[in-house]
């Protein structure tokens, strides 16, 4: 099972929260370190806040995007 950590970006839609995960990628040839951001739609039953720290695991489909639902909130948006 993947499990992933992001970031909440956006909860406009019902019960889906938005989430960015962040990664490094180095070039072949290069060895540039450069950042990958990759955004999921997440199933949310708790309402996280825009902000927040998520750990989320992959799901049953709940629609034709949402595939992942989040497991807990790590860290709040007020640093608690």
């Amino acid at each position: 099972m993947k499990i992933f950590t992001g970031k909440v970006i956006g909860t406009k839609l019902s019960k889906t929260a938005e989430v960015a995960v962040e990664g490094f990628s180095v070039h072949p040839v290069y060895k540039k370190r450069f950042k990958r951001i990759k955004k999921y739609q997440v199933h949310d039953e708790t309402g996280v806040k825009v902000g927040e720290l998520v750990k989320f695991s992959a799901s049953r489909p709940y629609s034709k995007n949402k595939k992942w639902r989040i497991i807990e909130v790590v860290k709040e948006k007020g640093g608690k």
